[in-house]
């Protein structure tokens, strides 16, 4: 079994996506952060519905599960930057 079998890629560049849209949306200082992990899940939901349909091999075979599947993706950047967020600040002693 390759990797790409398992759709890995697709959902990977989902979420890299939807972190990068997070984090211009974070740079623009007119836009309120605390909309921040709606827009990456709505990104990831377009991003999924898209991928089912140019991408062989996406994970998803359906439109609904192609958009849960985006949305998670989506907010799996959030969670990813909030990770990375917490560690930093303990490493820094706060």
């Amino acid at each position: 079994m390759d990797i790409s079998e398992l759709g890995f890629v697709p959902v990977a560049a989902i979420t890299i996506l939807a972190f990068l849209v997070g984090l211009t949306w974070k740079r623009a200082d007119r836009l309120n952060d605390k909309w921040i992990p709606i827009v990456c899940g709505f990104v990831g939901l377009v991003l999924g519905v898209v991928g089912r349909t140019v991408i062989d091999g996406f994970p998803a075979t359906d439109p609904i599960t192609a958009a849960a599947i985006g949305v998670v993706s989506g907010l799996a950047a959030t969670g990813a930057h909030q990770i990375y967020k917490q560690l930093a600040k303990d490493d820094e002693g706060g």
